[in-house]
Order: structure tokens, then C-alpha cells, then sequence
């Protein structure tokens, strides 16, 4: 499928999908909401799909949302948020909870939603001019696209609390020093490393790797008990597949297993 917004390439088992306004520096409109709810579907369906790579268009990330649209709604602007978060939210869930681990490639600035989809991210890679911030509440909104259960879990309350209601912006080195970034690059370098991340987790046991991205995502809210039974169905399941069946006896024998993501 063409986008209006987006840029979509499957090749080599790994989606890459890129925020593509130029004209708006990546800014969200509903268009791109829709748009990106469309291609979570589609890389969630297809099985040669093995990772996630997302990055943005020249030189910023995402500014967050199209505050130009958003003033053009004028008194319909409540209706339209309602609406275009139904699409962001689908797709940001989507992409967490599906098989293929989500690499992040952070260009430029990551404000509102491009926070939120930083902060979403399995892998987040920032580049060396990178910069974030949540920016909501200084045009009066408060946080969506997922960054209000992410960013807590990822640098703390009283952090997340900082950012959200001081809109302070970290640069790259400090995302990285409060965990909100996996690890930080020189900006040549971006693509290439978060590229090469990306071939990496899809030639992984793509089953298994969705598996414990979701273990670990239930482990906010579970008992020790709980959670220690869900490890345990989950580590059956995965002894079921044709991955992980080979893969023993490789590891008995000292060969390099060959995943599938079966």
C-alpha cells in the first residue's frame, strides 16, 4: 500500500517504516495516525515481518502532534483528538504487543507523540543531536500515544512527573542516563546501527522474543506468583516451536542455530 505519510520497505524480514512530512518536520496529523495504525496491521500480519524499524524523515524525528491541524478544527477539535487518538493508540499497541521486536531511530527532536513513540520503543537508538521532550501542557494537553505508561516505568514518577509538567528538554546523553534510550550514536551512524540491530532481532526466534516482550510488560502488574506461572506457560508454549526444537540440539552440538520464527 502507498502512504501519504509514510514511507513503508519490507525487505530482509524487517519493516521500515519512516515518518514522512517533510513540509511538517514528521508532525502528526490524522492522516499519519491513520496511516500508521494501517502499516502496525500490516506488519503484524505478515510473517515475513520479523522486526520494526521506525525513524523519521530528514532531520527531526516527530514534533508531536500538527498543532496547525489541531488549531484548523477549531471547535471540533475536541472530536478530532478523540478520533485520531483511536488510530495512534491502535498502532502504538500493535506494534508493542506483536512478535517482531520495535527499533526506534531517533533523528532531531522527539516531542508529544514522537516522545511517546521513543519511549515505545523495544530498542530506542538516539542520534547525538537527538532531543526530547514531552511539550504537551505547553500547549495546554496532556500526554498521549502511550507516554503517560511508559515514562514512568522507564525513568521513575518524579521524573516523569519533571518532564511532563516542566516540559524540560534531555538531550541525547541524558535520555540515555535516565533510561529513556537504549543507546546513543553519532548521527552518521544512526541508520546504519539501528539497521544492523534490526537484521539482528529478525534473525532471532521471533516467537520467543514476543514472548518475553510481553512477560516483561505484564510484570508491572502481576504478583510474584503470577507472574512466575505466566513464565511458565510461556516457556512451554515456546518449547512447542520449531525454532526453539532445533535450536537445543544446536546449542548441544555447538552450531549456530538458524531461526525461522517458527
Amino acid at each position: 500500500m502507498q502512504y501519504k505519510t509514510l514511507l513503508l520497505e519490507i525487505r530482509d524480514n524487517v519493516a521500515r517504516i519512516t515518518l514522512n512530512r517533510p513540509e511538517a518536520n514528521n508532525a502528526m496529523n490524522m492522516e499519519m495516525a491513520q496511516e500508521l495504525m494501517d502499516a502496525s496491521i500490516q506488519c503484524s500480519e505478515d510473517s515475513a515481518v520479523r522486526a520494526v524499524l521506525v525513524t523519521g524523515s530528514g532531520k527531526m524525528f516527530s514534533p508531536g502532534g500538527d498543532l496547525k491541524s489541531f488549531a484548523a478544527q477549531g471547535d471540533n477539535l475536541p472530536r478530532h483528538l478523540k478520533e485520531m487518538t483511536v488510530y495512534l493508540h491502535a498502532a502504538v499497541s500493535r506494534m508493542k504487543r506483536m512478535d517482531a521486536p520495535l527499533v526506534v531511530a531517533v533523528n532531531g527532536f522527539a516531542a508529544g507523540a514522537g516522545m511517546s513513540l521513543a519511549c515505545a520503543g523495544d530498542i530506542t537508538i538516539a542520534a547525538e543531536s537527538a532531543r526530547f521532550t514531552m511539550a504537551y501542557t505547553g500547549v495546554g494537553l496532556s500526554p498521549d500515544g502511550s507516554s503517560s505508561y511508559f515514562l514512568p516505568r522507564l525513568v521513575g514518577m518524579k521524573r516523569a512527573l519533571e518532564l511532563t509538567l516542566t516540559n524540560r528538554i534531555l538531550s541525547a546523553q541524558e535520555a540515555l542516563d535516565w533510561g529513556i534510550v537504549t543507546r546513543v550514536v553519532p548521527d552518521a551512524e544512526l541508520l546504519p546501527q539501528a539497521e544492523s540491530t534490526a537484521t539482528q532481532l529478525a534473525a532471532g526466534p521471533t516467537k520467543a522474543l514476543g514472548a518475553s516482550k510481553r512477560l516483561l510488560m505484564t510484570s508491572w502488574s502481576e504478583t510474584l506468583e503470577t507472574q512466575m506461572e505466566h513464565e511458565a506457560q510461556s516457556v512451554t508454549d515456546m518449547s512447542r516451536t520449531s525454532d526453539t526444537r532445533q535450536a537445543i540440539p544446536a546449542f548441544i552440538e555447538k552450531r549456530t542455530p538458524v531461526f525461522k520464527g517458527q
